[in-house]
Order: structure tokens, then sequence, then C-alpha cells
């Protein structure tokens, strides 16, 4: 019974997020956002898929960075870039991490604004 409640919540989730995106494109095509006059809608839905996809790889590395902080540097991988990346962010008395971390959620706050303004629907009188 749980894996069939799992199965429900998943084609709920499916089903919203379908939704959301079927009228968020509609507002986009039709004009009815707050995005600034003159910029196309094509534009706009490559400029939203862009920021949402930044947004998730961001919040992806921390979840990835605050799991390996528990690790032994032998445990990290063997990636070039993933033991650069290691090298930096735990270097030292581990100052780089939170540093990093508050930058991330600067950048995450300023992508979901620029977002906010491309998905925002506005209507006009009794719309």
């Amino acid at each position: 019974i749980e894996s069939a409640f799992f199965w429900v919540r998943c084609l709920m989730s499916l089903a919203i997020l379908a939704f959301c995106i079927a009228v968020t494109m509609v507002a986009l095509f039709n004009d009815q956002t707050t995005m600034w006059e003159g910029v196309p809608a094509g534009v706009s839905v490559v400029v939203f898929l862009f920021l949402m996809c930044v947004v998730g790889m961001l919040e992806g590395m921390q979840i990835a960075f605050f799991a390996v902080a528990k690790k032994t540097s032998a445990e990290r991988g063997e990636g070039v870039f993933a033991k650069k990346t290691c090298a930096l962010l735990y270097f030292g008395e581990g100052n780089n991490l939170p540093g990093f971390m508050i930058g991330r959620q600067l950048l995450v706050v300023s992508c979901m604004f620029f977002v906010a303004r491309v998905t925002s629907v506005k209507l006009e009188g009794d719309e």
C-alpha cells in the first residue's frame, strides 16, 4: 500500500507540474506576464528554462557539497573536477564552504526574482 501511495503522489505532482507549466506558457505566449515590453515570448521561455536549470544545479550542488563534507579525501572520488572542487571548498579551516553557500544562496534569490518577473501573470480588468 505504501508503494501505491508513493505512485499516486508522483502522478499528482506530475499533474500539478504539467498544469503550472501550461498556464505559464499560455500566459507567456498571450503576453499576459510582467516581462518587459518588446521581449519575444520565445526568448522569455528560454530565459525561464535557463534560470530554472541554473537554480536546480545550484540546489543540487548544495546537497552534494554537504554530503561530501563528511567523507575523507580518499572517498571523494577520482574525477579531476571533483578533486579540484573539493580542494577549493575544504581548504584550510573550511571557511570556503560557508562562503560559497552564501554566494550560492544570493544567486538563487536573484534568479528567482528574475523568474518571477518572467512568469508572473498580469490580468487586465475583470479577467
